[in-house]
């Protein structure tokens, strides 16, 4: 498969552009909870509580520059802000079923029940 650039960054396969934007520990678990529902930024953190209030910033401006959620600010006092999916995020749910059906059945391959 030939390599490519896009946005100044090399890329050796289409599955390590496709990870680029659904990949790393917090992408798919709010791409997940987006899927049903539109968010506010506290509900989020809520729902993850493992997440740091950086990493979630950092996650959602990432996820909204490459397109896969929106961002809308209501000129309200306080600020209020909700974040949704985009049709392309709306895109990554399969996949990302397909990758959850898989760690399950590897867990119960290896006896781990939650």
């Amino acid at each position: 498969m030939p390599e490519f650039f896009h946005d100044q960054k090399l890329y050796y396969t289409p599955i390590e552009f496709a990870l680029n934007h659904i990949g790393g520990t917090w992408k798919m678990p709010i791409l997940w909870r987006l899927q049903y529902k539109v968010l506010r930024y506290g509900e989020l953190k809520k729902d993850i509580p493992h997440i740091t209030h950086k990493m979630l910033a950092s996650q959602l401006r990432d996820m909204e520059q490459k397109g896969m959620i929106e961002r809308k600010v209501y000129p309200v006092v306080p600020p209020k802000v909700e974040y949704s999916l985009t049709e392309k995020g709306l895109k990554a749910i399969p996949v990302i079923e397909h990758i959850m059906k898989f760690g399950y059945d590897m867990m119960n391959e290896a006896g781990i029940t939650l």
